[in-house]
């Protein structure tokens, strides 16, 4: 008998026998979320949504309407003002050059309308409605003749224009979709950004500016025709250092 108690024992302190009965205690630990955001200041204006822009721009009775040239310099670089938020708040960023046709405004203006939750939200544009000429000579016309008629107007985009912007009592992830459709279909690269999104990205450029360890950037390799890069590289890259194109 005490064999048997003995070799129990033994299977006990090995962990081969479990009693049958095993009694589990549930215990529930206390969860701390962060508060909710406070939107007592902000105001929601009369117009929630995307103002429609006009097809032709509008001239005087006495004013013939003026051809351009294609001018790609107003589309070529980075942008020099309307960079920021001025909501603070979130919205499209174009992070290439391009031009806005009646179409694209019409297709912005239809996605917010219809996403847009106009109790707690608002929406505003940051560009100019469509102005540049853009001239089109018919089908099958030989060379010659003179400039062709005005066929539509366009609005010039350089990388880091504010598209449009979105504000009200609304978080991020709310307003996300909305922004990343409107920024997938424009004619030019674009993001959904917010303003902590940008503070971030200006912090670190800043900080790898600021840390970088390779001497040899851009800027020094163009700036001393290493390799004898000058003859590949283009006037604006003297001025951007390959940055833009």
């Amino acid at each position: 008998m005490s064999l048997k108690m003995l070799l129990r024992s033994f299977q006990w302190s090995l962990g081969l026998l479990r009693p049958n009965n095993v009694e589990h205690t549930l215990s529930a630990g206390i969860k701390y979320f962060p508060p909710p955001k406070n939107y007592d200041d902000i105001e929601i204006p009369d117009r929630q949504r995307l103002r429609v822009y006009e097809k032709v721009p509008m001239y005087p009775s006495n004013l013939k309407p003026p051809k351009m040239q294609k001018r790609l310099r107003y589309m070529r670089g980075p942008e020099p003002l309307h960079t920021q938020l001025q909501l603070k708040q979130y919205g499209v960023i174009a992070t290439g050059g391009g031009r806005l046709r009646i179409e694209h405004f019409e297709m912005a203006r239809l996605v917010v309308a219809r996403k847009l939750d106009q109790k707690r939200m608002f929406a505003i544009w940051r560009v100019d409605p469509p102005w540049q000429p853009v001239t089109k000579k018919g089908q099958g016309q030989r060379m010659g003749g003179g400039k062709g008629a005005i066929d539509h107007y366009v609005t010039p985009v350089k990388a880091g224009r504010v598209i449009l912007e979105v504000g009200g009592k609304c978080e991020y992830a709310e307003v996300y979709n909305m922004l990343k459709i409107v920024a997938e279909r424009l004619p030019f690269k674009a993001e959904p950004v917010s303003q902590e999104i940008l503070e971030k990205k200006a912090h670190n450029e800043k900080w790898k500016e600021e840390n970088n360890q390779n001497y040899y950037t851009m800027k020094y390799i163009i700036q001393n025709n290493m390799g004898g890069c000058h003859r590949m590289l283009s006037p604006f890259d003297h001025v951007w250092y390959g940055k833009y194109l």
